[in-house]
């Protein structure tokens, strides 16, 4: 899409000159004239009062919206097992197909060599249907071939909705497949609706209503993807109006799995798409897992995090210990994080991990809304912090106001206790 002058209706009243944000206009011979930084945001349109300025190429490349139904999910596997994310994201996508209408599906994408045993635990979790794509050359990931079979699916079976977990795959993946199916995708997004057309709602009632008269845009569902955005300052829903798929990659522990069902079943469709050695550019020799690839702060029931109040590096040798005598994890916050007490791989928070634990405890963290964004799910909050006014206790289910060095240590005090007193019944 571009904007043109039509030079025999231009004044040269210089209004479009004050409306452009980009200094993308400028006068020439008492014309109006565009230069290389106009963006399209189409603000000098509406600007001019001689109807001077147009849009061009409004349908080139237009596709027909129609043709786009029901929504996939990519549902990444490691070593022949399903990442959580991706059984989230299946009961994501049931909660936006009922609200599309009873005709949209769910479909899983699993890729990989070997894994179609998967497909029943997709089914369990309320995929309606699998799409499977397995090759020896898909064993493990890497980006050219997974990009290549992933992008031929989708050009092939045309979903209207594609989502995709916020891993550091899924970061990779999706947006070369956006690149090279010419869509836009919205990245990290905390929430996912739909904005539904009011002849859907209409039809369910009048099955007369001939939906092909109306106008393509005007048939389908925008999904509305809200991602934080300036620091997690204010929350930004993103819309993708004129091409498809609708295309977001969701942070892990943000969205709610569906209750298992054990035994349910699905449509399986097996796919076969012409994969060589040559179409992959690298070799992996070797994958050796890092300390820090080891902590799951997103699977994890317990997360013991410490932020600033720690004081030093040295403060998470007590919330290590916490972490061990509870069964849980070490987490920490930016501030620990930046300060380089502590590895990236445990920060929580919308720049770090989104987590969703059974019991979480903020030790030394005043409550930053970026921190709280992470973790504010929480099924129980247990804050410990020395000033009584810090944010955290505005959210936490159990406030402790004091020293964290001196309350830590009789916590782990009344657990030993506990678990003595437990053995102790239990034998008798």
């Amino acid at each position: 899409m571009a904007i043109e002058i039509i030079k025999d209706k231009c004044k040269g009243c210089e209004l479009c000159l004050k409306a452009c944000p980009f200094d993308a206009l400028e006068m020439e011979d008492k014309l109006a004239v565009i230069n290389e930084k106009c963006t399209g945001c189409n603000l000098c349109i509406p600007a001019c009062p001689f109807d001077a300025i147009i849009k061009t190429g409004e349908t080139e490349g237009a596709i027909d919206l129609g043709q786009y139904k029901h929504i996939w999910v990519f549902a990444e596997q490691r070593k022949g097992k399903l990442m959580n994310v991706a059984l989230e994201l299946i009961g994501e996508g049931g909660r936006l197909a009922k609200q599309i209408g009873k005709e949209t599906k769910v479909y899983a994408l699993l890729i990989g060599n070997g894994v179609e045993n998967l497909a029943e635990e997709c089914f369990e979790y309320g995929a309606d249907g699998v799409f499977l794509i397995e090759d020896p050359l898909l064993e493990n990931y890497t980006t050219d071939a997974y990009t290549k079979v992933m992008t031929e699916a989708l050009s092939e079976y045309k979903p209207e909705i594609v989502i995709v977990g916020a891993t550091h795959v899924g970061r990779d993946l999706a947006p070369r497949v956006a690149a090279r199916l010419s869509t836009g995708l919205t990245a990290d997004c905390t929430r996912l609706d739909v904005s539904v057309p009011a002849y859907i709602e209409y039809a369910k009632n009048n099955t007369t209503l001939d939906t092909t008269t109306l106008d393509p845009k005007d048939r389908n569902t925008r999904l509305l993807q809200t991602r934080p955005a300036f620091g997690g300052n204010l929350m930004a829903t993103i819309i993708c109006p004129r091409t498809r798929p609708q295309m977001a990659t969701v942070r892990p522990g943000v969205m709610q799995k569906k209750e298992k069902t054990p035994g349910a079943k699905g449509e399986l469709v097996r796919l076969k798409y012409n994969l060589l050695p040559s179409d992959i550019r690298i070799e992996i020799l070797d994958i050796v897992k890092s300390a820090k690839e080891l902590v799951s702060l997103t699977d994890a029931e317990i997360i013991c995090s410490g932020g600033r109040g720690l004081g030093d590096a040295a403060g998470f040798e007590l919330i290590g210990s916490l972490a061990k005598k509870v069964g849980g994890v070490v987490g920490a916050s930016r501030a620990a994080v930046d300060a380089g007490w502590i590895d990236h791989s445990h920060q929580v928070g919308q720049t770090g991990t989104t987590v969703k634990p059974k019991l979480y405890f903020a030790c030394g963290i005043s409550g930053a809304i970026q921190h709280l964004a992470g973790m504010q799910s929480s099924d129980i909050i247990v804050a410990i912090n020395k000033d009584p006014e810090a944010p955290i206790f505005e959210i936490a289910d159990y406030g402790i106001v004091g020293d964290l060095y001196k309350i830590i240590p009789e916590i782990i005090l009344e657990w030993d206790n506990a678990e003595t007193l437990y053995d102790t019944s239990t034998k008798a």
